[in-house]
């Protein structure tokens, strides 16, 4: 049985809690940059650390005046923007827990986590929210209010905390305890109802520590980075607190579509983001060379990065390597570095597997993309590589105060202080997933010289009727890194051979249209079967096939004239597939592929 771990190199003060750096920075370093908030006028403008706490401390009081008692739970439905980071922080800071909820979430999942968690405050976003929701709260059973972001909520609570005193937020802080829940995070199931992961100011500490020794430079006070993924998930939510207990410089956005431009401006230090993004900057960027007659170079130029990524790691690149990528990186690499705000040092992914080719493309190009594994269960991040220690293809080795084990029959096993105690009011679920001390992830990998590898899930796992274990996320991520693929579902399972659902991705077609020499006006479900079209996926699925053995291979596919979204509820916030949704609203499409 293979295990490792890395020492642990903090002790968490049991009266400690996420409030605790935030009020230390207030007292010794007031003027300490701690965010970048957009204006008005659509500048970026600095909050210090003093300006932060008054801020924090004035909606606490608010939530007082509303009620909030320690311990209670304050759900916050919002995109990822300033000011989730002043509620989450004003929440905790009257001693009461945040309920994380997507903003894409629906009615029936909102119905759910407002009964199950019990939460006597809601806080959305917009108005639009409040009337997508409106019957749900108006039936949850232990909420007292309901407060609109849009709406003046925010100056609603300074107005309302304006007469409580200092001594009730002294009062507040005094009685908390690292122990103490800090929030709940709705596992966001792709299959089942989603459990309610407890993770306490002890978790989050563990792992803000462990993380900024593991990750290094990435996590330096001074440093920056422009968070963009939804701060319901847990990875998002690490990266907020993780800045401000190491002083990096934050910054929202919910803007995807001008992202672009705003690293363009905001120039971050780092890029924090799952690997459907990166795939999508990849993409973008040859479908743009291909667009404007340049696909050849920048085929030459992507080999090259690979190339040159692959001899570093093996020692050293050679001479005329070295000449053809310093060539590559005036014409290609240092415009993709200008994309992503010029003084990008690297990035880094997780929430699934990024692929050995855009992890060497990426590092040859100067920006390299460092992955971590971890789960809401663990606050994110219980293995990462980083510059010192890096292994494409791996998650990495275990950050400090972690211990990671394989069990026989391959499963994922984890011990360290950033992995929960267990599910909200859930002791069947937390019974479980913790045995013998262990955190049973439900994922398959394997362990090299202390670098974890992930093969697949447990649950995942598809059996064919020969008796046949394939794992789907290595096809699926190989044909999903094709341009004009956007998901790619393999199915199999209890079937005689292996066969795959494919999406085309529709920002990718209208340049692919215009070489082709076809119209802008083409109906998506004539392009399903264009043979050009269908040549490419061809290839894209050989590609794929070629890593596997025969018995795994897709024998077959489909491809549908609609994508899988977030909004029909086919695809998780964080872009994974949820498969028995899938399964289900297209079993006669997967049917047909075995008839």
């Amino acid at each position: 049985m293979q295990e490792y771990t890395t020492p642990s190199i903090t002790t968490v003060d049991p009266n400690t809690t996420t409030i605790s750096k935030l009020q230390q920075y207030r007292a010794q370093r007031p003027t300490l940059p701690l965010f970048k908030r957009r204006s008005d006028g659509g500048n970026w403008v600095t909050v210090t650390a003093s300006q932060f706490g008054d801020e924090v401390d004035e909606i606490a009081k608010g939530l007082i005046a509303a009620g909030v008692n320690a311990g209670d739970r304050v759900a916050l439905l919002s995109s990822t923007r300033f000011e989730w980071s002043v509620l989450d922080y004003a929440i905790w800071r009257a001693g009461a827990t945040t309920v994380a909820i997507y903003e894409t979430s629906s009615p029936d999942q909102v119905e759910w986590i407002l009964t199950d968690s019990a939460a006597s405050v809601l806080i959305l976003e917009t108005v639009e929210h409040r009337s997508k929701h409106q019957e749900v709260i108006a039936g949850a059973p232990a909420l007292r209010e309901t407060l609109v972001i849009d709406d003046g909520a925010m100056n609603a609570l300074r107005k309302r905390g304006a007469d409580v005193p200092d001594s009730a937020l002294a009062e507040r802080e005094s009685n908390a305890t690292a122990a103490d829940a800090a929030t709940l995070i709705y596992t966001s199931g792709t299959t089942g109802r989603p459990k309610g992961v407890v993770l306490t100011h002890r978790n989050f500490l563990e792992e803000c520590a462990a993380t900024a020794e593991a990750v290094g430079n990435g996590l330096q006070e001074g440093k920056s980075t422009l968070l963009f993924l939804p701060l319901a998930h847990v990875f998002a939510r690490v990266v907020a607190v993780g800045c401000v207990e190491n002083a990096v410089v934050l910054g929202h956005t919910n803007d995807i579509p001008n992202l672009v431009a705003d690293l363009a401006v905001f120039k971050p230090s780092y890029v924090l983001s799952v690997p459907r993004v990166f795939e999508k900057v990849f993409n973008t960027a040859e479908q743009k060379a291909i667009d404007g007659g340049k696909g050849s170079i920048f085929a030459k130029a992507v080999d090259t990065a690979i190339e040159y990524s692959r001899a570093t790691e093996a020692g050293s690149a050679g001479l005329a390597l070295k000449v053809k990528h310093r060539v590559f990186d005036k014409l290609v690499y240092g415009k993709l570095r200008d994309a992503l705000g010029g003084n990008c040092e690297g990035a880094i992914s997780g929430g699934a597997p990024l692929g050995d080719r855009l992890g060497h493309f990426f590092r040859g190009a100067g920006v390299p993309v460092y992955e971590g594994y971890g789960l809401s269960e663990t606050t994110a991040a219980v293995t990462a590589n980083n510059e010192d220690h890096s292994r494409i293809g791996s998650v990495g080795r275990p950050v400090p105060g972690v211990t990671v084990k394989i069990a026989e029959d391959g499963e994922i096993l984890l011990q360290g202080g950033m992995v929960f105690t267990g599910y909200w009011q859930n002791e069947a679920a937390t019974a479980d997933a913790i045995r013998d001390g262990w955190f049973h992830t439900g994922d398959i990998g394997r362990l090299e010289d202390g670098y974890l590898f992930i093969t697949g899930r447990k649950k995942e796992l598809i059996v064919t009727a020969g008796g046949k274990n394939v794992s789907p996320a290595q096809l699926e991520d190989s044909i999903r890194a094709h341009p004009l693929v956007s998901q790619c579902l393999v199915v199999g399972d209890q079937k005689p051979f292996i066969a795959a659902l494919i999406t085309l991705d529709p920002e990718a077609l209208p340049g692919w249209l215009e070489r082709h020499n076809l119209p802008a006006s083409t109906p998506l479900v004539e392009l399903t079967t264009n043979a050009q079209i269908r040549a490419e996926l061809d290839a894209a699925v050989a590609d794929a096939n070629s890593k596997v053995s025969n018995a795994e291979a897709i024998k077959k596919y489909s491809v549908l004239d609609t994508d899988f979204t977030i909004e029909t509820g086919e695809l998780t916030p964080t872009l994974k597939l949820k498969r028995s949704v899938i399964h289900d609203s297209y079993k006669q499409a997967i049917a047909d592929l075995y008839t």
